[in-house]
């Protein structure tokens, strides 16, 4: 398909939550994509659209041979007042549940269809030709195909926001070694030391659910973990929302039919005391969600549960990659997994817009996310600030 030109292809803007009739075409463009992303192939897709897809529609690219192959799926929000101003923003579609924005491409047609998709937008007048896509890979097939898109037009500019590294499993060589390399003797010695010490609570035994039929009582534990720990006492945790909780049974049950998700579960005699279910697409697997018991947090079940998946990774010739889906520096998976993949989140600007205008944009989005890093931050110190008893006599 390479040399395709912009009138070998139908572009259209449909509603997320109207696409399941075409789940067939959007699933085959997955098993093909230049790269590939869990959170955006219809199991998960659909699943999450009802608590996270709101007003989101999505950008397909077709052929227009006979029969159409979808060869694109760019999802994303209309944001109408992003700044406080009438200047609207297509926002690619991400949540707390989807970390990762790499649209789906067929890697047969590259460049070809974001220039496709981008044309389009700027032919209606009912689309932003600004477009913001969060969580975007800084290198590799996809971004090369946006460069070469934007290359080609006398309209296009773009730059990177957040730009930040996380934790990634991609070694070069053999993995026989890659978790003594990668912790040290010292730290894979005092490890094993708390194994030990867990193995005093009852036998320690792993198991793995990866059959649908398994997966709802294997999320069940899991949801019950993080209910547990700090995420329950946050009031974050995933069971405490209902629209959540069946979002990740269907999402899970959905994907594990395809044979593309499991759970993996560290026992303590019968009680469940950490669990870790992870995602996969082609040659890739996302480290999704961790969650353990807080009680024995001083033996450091979560991390003896993931080293056991690592290694279950590293030995799986077919998986090429996983990704930690964590958040940069991470104090914990970044001293286990120690590739990184970069991201950022790349503002877009299409159609005749003067380089001032975007130079303005671009000052806006910087400081809306000055104004709410600034929030956060100021909310987190309200919530870990210990109450003060005045001081005696004062």
């Amino acid at each position: 398909m390479h040399g395709m030109i912009e009138s070998d292809f139908r572009v259209e803007w449909q509603p997320l939550t109207e696409l399941g009739g075409i789940a067939t075409q959007w699933q085959s463009l997955a098993a093909r994509a230049l790269e590939p992303n869990v959170f955006y192939e219809p199991a998960f897709a659909l699943a999450a659209a009802p608590v996270f897809g709101a007003q989101v529609g999505a950008g397909l690219v077709w052929s227009k041979a006979s029969p159409a192959r979808l060869l694109g799926f760019f999802p994303a929000r209309i944001e109408h007042r992003r700044y406080g101003l009438a200047l609207p923003v297509l926002v690619g579609w991400t949540h707390p549940y989807g970390p990762l924005g790499t649209p789906l491409i067929d890697r047969d047609a590259g460049a070809a269809v974001p220039s496709a998709w981008f044309d389009h937008l700027t032919s209606r007048p009912d689309l932003p030709r600004l477009l913001l896509m969060p969580y975007l890979p800084v290198t590799g097939p996809v971004a090369q195909a946006f460069d070469a898109a934007l290359a080609r037009r006398d309209d296009g500019g773009s730059i990177m926001l957040a730009r930040h590294q996380r934790a990634l499993l991609a070694p070069s060589g053999k993995g026989e070694k890659y978790l003594d390399n990668a912790l040290g003797g010292k730290k894979r010695k005092e490890l094993r030391r708390q194994r030990k010490r867990l193995a005093e609570a009852g036998t320690l035994e792993s198991s793995i659910a990866r059959e649908p039929d398994h997966m709802t009582a294997a999320l069940s534990e899991f949801l019950a973990l993080e209910a547990a720990g700090w995420k329950g006492r946050a009031g974050t945790a995933a069971r405490a929302d209902d629209r959540i909780r069946v979002f990740m049974e269907n999402a899970v049950t959905g994907l594990a039919r395809e044979g593309k998700a499991r759970i993996d579960r560290l026992n303590a005699g019968a009680a469940p005391i950490a669990a870790i279910v992870t995602l996969r697409s082609g040659s890739t697997a996302w480290c999704w969600k961790i969650s353990y018991d807080e009680a024995f947090g001083r033996f450091s079940p979560g991390v003896q549960l993931l080293l056991e998946v690592t290694q279950g990774l590293l030995d799986d010739r077919s998986i090429a990659r996983a990704d930690s889906c964590a958040t940069a520096d991470h104090p914990m998976i970044d001293h286990i997994w120690r590739e990184r993949v970069g991201l950022a989140d790349r503002l877009m600007r299409l159609g005749p817009q003067r380089p001032l205008a975007f130079a303005a944009v671009c000052a806006l989005e910087r400081g809306r996310r000055a104004t709410i890093a600034g929030l956060k931050s100021l909310r987190d110190r309200v919530r870990v600030a210990p109450s003060k008893k005045p001081a005696s006599g004062s």
